[in-house]
């Protein structure tokens, strides 16, 4: 097939080149060029034909992958970073596999992994990290975007969860307030500005943000999250359209677990900064003028908030793709803060800061 089109193309080349060479009235300078380049025209195109005709491969253009292939799996020699990171490629294999192709040569579930783990932590850009390991932006893009939505499929409702209440209340009640199970907070993730309803997004400091809430256990663990609520929003009302409102509320989220203070008994609370309300099991600091018992109790539940507070400045210190507006869209961002909040329970765990 190759041959006849070669043949057919040497025709048409060749009977051009008569009817120009046979026109001798013809003296400008192009028909004067192009009866001497003639011949020479034919070889080039035919040997540009073979060139485009030859098969290929792969369509992708190879690029430098030295610094991942040569300096980070050869030369670093954290032995416990890399054991955290290949558990963490081993429990997401499942769902980021990929097929040889005639398209493009695949790259491993480690290098999809490390890509996605650069760009969460740290403020670089797609193009950027796309340099450190020989991918396009768009690749780039496309591999942070999987690992996330696989880190939320696989991993979210294993590595976020509740725990051990005994061991939180312990926890709490050696920070001094008894029967805690946990801290709630929220914060602001800064995000691109948006074209439509963006003023939804703005927040009392004027910039562009989604809201975080989060629980934590005594040791800074987010054992419930939730995301996406716009950043005008405040945070009372942002909890009170959560499905961790009405489990607390039903009394189904904490098992049946009381204490008797004084004469009253106490069921197992969360603790909020003023901004939430007082509920029978969330509790919130005294207002106004206070007597010295009252004080204390301020004292001992802003000692437990620090937990909450301490675990999200960790949190964007470790991935800081939260700590600084990112290039992620609007609908990527509530995956990529949630596949950071699994990623640091798993790094609180392992005592692991990863590539921060």
């Amino acid at each position: 097939m190759q041959s006849m089109l070669n043949q057919d193309l040497q025709n048409q080349v060749r009977r051009r080149w008569l009817r120009q060479h046979s026109d001798e009235s013809d003296e400008d300078v192009d028909t004067e060029f192009s009866q001497t380049a003639g011949p020479c025209i034919l070889e080039i195109l035919l040997v540009m034909w073979q060139v485009l005709a030859t098969e290929r491969r792969f369509w992708a253009w190879e690029t430098s992958t030295d610094w991942w292939d040569c300096i980070v799996l050869k030369v670093w020699d954290d032995s416990q970073w890399l054991r955290t990171f290949m558990e963490l490629c081993d429990l997401l294999s499942p769902a980021l596999k990929r097929q040889n192709t005639k398209m493009r040569a695949p790259f491993t579930v480690e290098k999809q992994v490390a890509i996605a783990l650069w760009k969460l932590a740290t403020p670089d850009s797609y193009r950027s990290v796309g340099n450190q390991f020989g991918m396009g932006k768009s690749t780039v893009g496309a591999a942070v975007m999987q690992v996330a939505k696989a880190i939320i499929k696989l991993l979210l409702r294993k590595i976020v969860t509740l725990g051990n209440v005994q061991v939180i209340v312990d926890g709490f009640a050696a920070m001094g307030f008894p029967n805690c199970g946990g801290v709630i907070d929220g914060t602001h993730i800064p995000i691109l500005a948006l074209e439509h309803q963006g003023n939804h997004y703005i927040n009392r400091k004027g910039y562009f943000t989604m809201v975080l809430q989060a629980l934590v256990d005594h040791k800074g663990c987010f054992t419930n999250i939730y995301v996406g609520w716009p950043g005008r929003v405040h945070d009372a009302r942002v909890f009170r359209n959560t499905t961790l409102f009405k489990q607390l509320q039903q009394g189904n989220y904490f098992p049946d677990q009381k204490i008797t203070v004084g004469d009253i008994e106490m069921l197992v609370v969360i603790l909020g900064d003023p901004a939430y309300p007082l509920m029978p099991w969330l509790m919130k600091p005294y207002a106004g003028s206070l007597d010295s018992s009252q004080e204390l109790f301020n004292y001992r539940l802003s000692k437990c908030r620090m937990v909450v507070e301490s675990a999200f400045g960790r949190l964007k210190a470790c991935w800081r793709t939260l700590l600084t507006r990112s290039d992620f869209s609007q609908t990527n961002v509530p995956f990529v803060i949630a596949a950071c909040c699994v990623l640091h329970n798993l790094c609180e765990s392992k005592g692991e800061t990863f590539m921060a």
